[in-house]
């Protein structure tokens, strides 16, 4: 991922609507875990910092490929970051009780057949893996290309994808599914160039509380929707 977009990320991820929105499910998904939990490609630690004040009780450790994000990670969230590829973790084989995988599986330097494998590897018998997946390959755009994400999913293949795995008791869920006619129509109408800004960025103060709380009223209120900006996933190793 470019400079710029971590450094955006680090500057945003802690009050823009999309990264609220985001870490309140994977903390939701992790309600039933206890133990320890991973979160590998952790960023800028934006999801480690929110899940220690929301679970205390979980040791949290994270992985990021980037040495300069690690390091914020390690120090926004008091959690330890180590440096590696997701598609080789250096982790012993059943240390963790869950892990994270959210927006990682669609970059262009992670093989998905050999990370999920690895996450697999690294889960105890019975842990659980979380995914979170933009949806829909058709929806790439400029900020895609800019993160380097080189793929986009929908729920029937982010499934297909963990069952190959050998991950069982697969649940996936669209979520941002209120919101997609806006983000279709910013993709592929109002910003369909190469240097489009990125979607990362400070929001109106009311804007950004207007968004929140249309996905805080999706994810509380509404039953699950066949479509969305993105897939939640969550499945199991094998006991």
């Amino acid at each position: 991922m470019e400079a710029g977009e971590y450094a955006l990320m680090d500057e945003q991820e802690g009050a823009m609507w999309w990264y609220r929105a985001l870490h309140k499910r994977l903390i939701a998904a992790l309600r039933p875990v206890r133990g320890r939990v991973l979160d590998a490609g952790c960023g800028t630690g934006g999801f480690l910092r929110a899940a220690g004040q929301a679970r205390p009780d979980l040791a949290l450790s994270g992985l990021e490929w980037d040495a300069a994000a690690a390091a914020r990670a390690m120090a926004k969230s008091g959690a330890a970051v180590a440096r590696g590829s997701v598609n080789a973790l250096p982790f012993a084989s059943g240390t963790f009780d869950a892990a994270i995988s959210a927006d990682v599986l669609c970059h262009a330097q992670v093989d998905p057949a050999a990370t999920l494998g690895e996450l697999r590897r690294i889960l105890r018998p019975g842990g659980v893996v979380v995914v979170n997946m933009p949806a829909y390959d058709w929806l790439l755009s400029a900020h895609d290309h800019r993160v380097h994400n080189a793929r986009r999913m929908d729920a029937a293949q982010v499934r297909e994808m963990l069952q190959t795995a050998g991950f069982v008791r697969v649940r996936t869920r669209y979520w941002n599914s209120l919101l997609l006619p806006i983000m279709i129509l910013e993709r592929k109408i109002l910003n369909r160039g190469e240097d489009a800004d990125s979607d990362v960025k400070a929001y109106p103060p009311l804007l950004n509380r207007a968004l929140l709380s249309v996905l805080d009223m999706e994810q509380a209120a509404l039953p699950a929707l066949p479509f969305g900006g993105s897939v939640m996933a969550t499945a199991e190793r094998p006991a």
